[in-house]
């Protein structure tokens, strides 16, 4: 079933979507200790995701995958260079205001689903809420948790559910607020294929109707199809990209990439 079609922002101002970039890197580097063993995990990163894009990235072990996503989505702070999430600077913002924008402003879906065992399905999608001091929408959880294929299944709690199911929980939650951007990280990791691809249909209808926008880090060529461009991470640097395309032509960019040196890919951008 798909998503009710939103052009608009739910946080009361009416902005447009498309009206700024959903994300934004400019020079971000990150660090790890210092000296002939610092590890430059981040070597310079330019980058601008349009709101309503669901952007998969991919790369060697190793490559920075995951540091991207935590500097990206306010979870660890750059050594250098601007991060911009829904076109606020972030990158100077204290602990105390990055946890109210993480919060109230972006979604989490993760490969472990990460769902609170001692609370209810609708309690677990409206935490986000909750955490934000807000108003808790029930009837929007209820609305989010038909769309997803779990209508009826508010009051059960996540240890009753499977684990496509909790994801779809989870997905649920990370769409509650009406966020900024939806960070998944692995959200296929721990799923058959069947209930992977189920899974990731609801990301993909996500974006085509509620113009979310969807940054996965993903290892699997599969999953990336679903989005509307993959990144390529190597040694740090964006290293490649490919518009809209099948597994198999992911996977054998993938094998070109594994195969040489990483190459910047400077000012890339959707």
């Amino acid at each position: 079933m798909g998503f009710l079609r939103s052009k608009r922002r739910g946080d009361g101002t009416g902005e447009p979507y498309g009206s700024a970039a959903a994300v934004e890197l400019r020079g971000v580097r990150r660090q790890y200790g210092r000296g002939a063993g610092a590890v430059h995990a981040l070597r310079g990163i330019d980058l601008s995701l349009p709101r309503g894009s669901f952007t998969a990235v991919m790369g060697p072990s190793g490559s920075g995958k995951s540091t991207f996503l935590q500097c990206a989505a306010g979870l660890d702070l750059p050594t250098g260079g601007s991060v911009r999430l829904g076109g606020t600077e972030i990158t100077g913002m204290n602990e105390n205001q990055l946890t109210e924008l993480r919060r109230s402003r972006l979604g989490f879906v993760f490969q472990a689903f990460n769902l609170l065992p001692s609370l209810t399905v609708e309690q677990n999608v409206l935490l986000p809420m909750r955490l934000a001091g807000g108003r808790q929408d029930r009837d929007r959880a209820a609305d989010l948790l038909a769309r997803v294929g779990l209508a009826g299944k508010g009051r059960r709690r996540p240890a009753e559910l499977s684990g496509g199911q909790q994801q779809r929980v989870a997905i649920a939650r990370a769409l509650v607020t009406r966020p900024d951007v939806v960070f998944a990280d692995e959200p296929t990791g721990a799923l058959d294929t069947t209930t992977a691809a189920e899974v990731l249909g609801l990301l993909r209808d996500a974006v085509d109707s509620l113009h979310a926008t969807v940054v996965m880090v993903t290892h699997d060529p599969v999953a990336a199809a679903h989005a509307d461009q993959v990144l390529f991470l190597a040694d740090g640097l964006i290293a490649d990209r490919l518009p809209r395309s099948p597994a198999t032509a992911i996977a054998a960019r993938m094998t070109t990439l594994t195969a040489r040196p990483a190459a910047s890919c400077a000012g890339v951008a959707a």
